[in-house]
């Protein structure tokens, strides 16, 4: 199996994934949105978009559905099956539409475009952004008041899934220091080789 992958924040995770899990994966980089590149990686994903996993004829895309194929492949419950899959698909949903969604902006403008450009981003939307990561922050710290993890005393890809911004946080200016609970939480997250440093010796 070969794992498409680059340093962006889906990849990353997915990337933690695999080396969290030992998967048997061969780490190939890719910029797939490159000049010359890009129609020929839409044969490996039309959306010709990072990670891809692929194994022999097949190809799946999308971090979330690679996490759970990786996971039954190696025989875990870090992708939970059972009474607690609802639940890990909630905070999974969660992240996606609140809270990830909120950082974007952060990351992107204060991380990733200042290697491309030197324009200063939209106030107003920095604004904007910094007022809905606190709004969902505030909901994930009294939800990690009492856990150790996302669903209880043991890991599981939620909590991968819903840190996915935070690792960046003080490049991208997420106030982390102002939820306890949360920053807790992603330091232990932060004491797992996969999670703090998923590309060492890849590149």
């Amino acid at each position: 199996m070969k794992l498409y992958y680059s340093h962006n924040l889906n990849p990353r995770v997915a990337v933690a994934t695999a080396r969290y899990l030992n998967a048997p994966v061969e780490y190939v980089r890719a910029s797939p949105r490159s000049p010359g590149q890009i129609d020929a990686f839409r044969t490996l994903n039309p959306n010709a978009l990072v990670p891809v996993l692929v194994d022999g004829d097949e190809r799946l895309w999308e971090t979330d559905a690679i996490a759970c194929s990786l996971s039954g492949l190696a025989g875990s419950d870090f992708w939970r099956i059972g009474p607690e899959t609802a639940e890990m698909i909630k905070w999974i949903s969660w992240s996606a539409y609140h809270l990830t969604r909120a950082a974007d902006p952060l990351y992107f403008h204060r991380v990733v475009m200042p290697t491309f450009s030197d324009a200063p981003p939209d106030a107003g939307l920095m604004a904007q952004s910094l007022q809905d990561f606190r709004e969902h922050a505030a909901t994930l710290d009294v939800h990690l008041a009492q856990r150790v993890w996302l669903l209880g005393e043991r890991i599981s890809y939620a909590d991968f899934r819903v840190a996915t911004c935070l690792p960046f946080a003080e490049g991208a200016g997420l106030p982390l220091e102002d939820f306890p609970n949360v920053k807790r939480w992603h330091d232990r997250l932060l004491q797992i080789d996969a999670w703090r440093d998923p590309f060492s010796g890849l590149d």
